[in-house]
């Protein structure tokens, strides 16, 4: 009887649990057909500012780590959607009067970089963003932050490094050694650009530089035009790549003012013209989804280039606006 009973128990468990997953599974189903794509509507989260102003919020929005459509997003399938989503939640609450960024990245894909640019371009038109940099907003964090109103940083923030990097490897001295051969079957003299196998040719090395330098005169021309500095001096001295302090940024003119973020807040503000604001800042609302999305994050097999202490996030053939020290990695 004990025998029956605790396989009659442990059926039970497991019919249970399967009636559970399909239930959340059919819940699922509903809300993606009531909510196809990215959420209309966000849920507010007070972290400052005066509680009992009701009309007049500022938006506080965080972008932070490497910028990239592969990186997991919270309110999206990615964290590129997810400021995407956050700006025009902003854009389109009457009662936002004005919107902070805080960045805190290296930079990222050329891509990527180019989609924020263009996405707080569009929100400064309709209201005040000012961006506040913390410990880093390098490269394609810098890329993206110029689309600003109004660019403040700390005196200890790290900025700038405009420019472009792409990474490959060769493997062909190890291959030799090893005893390994690599055939390769193209269409065409380009198709395995980059190749690891084997050495570039002089034609191969100048059509990667042409990328190169396409991406990096699109990355100065959008500085020099966004803060207003020449061309000519950006490219024969603040776009080699250097970086800088908060205090040389400002004597740049690669940003308007230093100070924490209360001082970005109280920016914000004036830009707004309001003299109190409840400061505000968005959260997912809750989806039966997003449990199957954590679920399945953890399952997705990754493969990874480890160092001692440190990740290397970069995909090989991938074009970067990115300050690559910050991964421990020389430029």
């Amino acid at each position: 009887m004990n025998k029956k009973g605790g396989c009659f128990s442990v059926f039970l468990v497991l019919i249970l649990s399967f009636s559970l997953l399909l239930n959340l599974m059919f819940l699922s189903i509903l809300q993606s057909k009531k909510a196809t794509g990215a959420p209309t509507s966000l849920e507010e989260e007070f972290v400052g500012g005066d509680f009992a102003i009701k009309d007049s919020k500022i938006a506080l929005i965080h972008l932070r780590g490497l910028i990239s459509q592969d990186e997991a997003g919270t309110f999206t399938q990615n964290s590129v959607e997810d400021i995407k989503v956050q700006l025009k939640a902003a854009r389109e609450d009457k009662k936002v009067k004005g919107i902070i960024i805080a960045i805190n990245s290296p930079g990222g894909e050329v891509n990527a970089s180019d989609v924020i640019y263009h996405e707080i371009r569009l929100t400064r038109n309709v209201k005040p963003v000012v961006i506040y940099m913390e410990s880093m907003a390098a490269s394609g964090g810098y890329y993206s932050a110029v689309g600003g109103t109004y660019l403040m940083a700390n005196d200890l923030t790290i900025t700038g490094s405009i420019g472009v990097i792409m990474e490959s490897f060769l493997v062909k001295d190890l291959m030799e050694k090893v005893g390994v051969k690599a055939f390769v079957f193209k269409s065409g003299k380009m198709k395995d650009l980059l190749n690891p196998t084997r050495e570039m040719t002089p034609e191969e090395q100048t059509f990667v530089q042409g990328l190169i330098d396409e991406t990096y005169n699109r990355f100065v021309s959008i500085v020099s035009k966004e803060r207003h500095i020449d061309i000519n001096k950006l490219k024969n001295n603040l776009a080699d790549g250097r970086i800088f302090m908060g205090q040389d940024a400002l004597k740049n003119g690669l940003i308007d003012g230093l100070g924490y973020f209360e001082d970005a807040f109280n920016k914000c503000k004036e830009l707004s013209k309001v003299q109190s604001a409840r400061l505000i800042r968005y959260t997912p609302p809750f989806r039966i989804s997003n449990l199957f999305r954590v679920f399945s994050r953890g399952m997705t097999p990754k493969i990874e280039l480890n160092y001692p202490g440190i990740r290397f996030p970069l995909s090989s053939g991938q074009l970067y606006y990115l300050y690559p020290q910050a991964f421990g990695l020389s430029s």
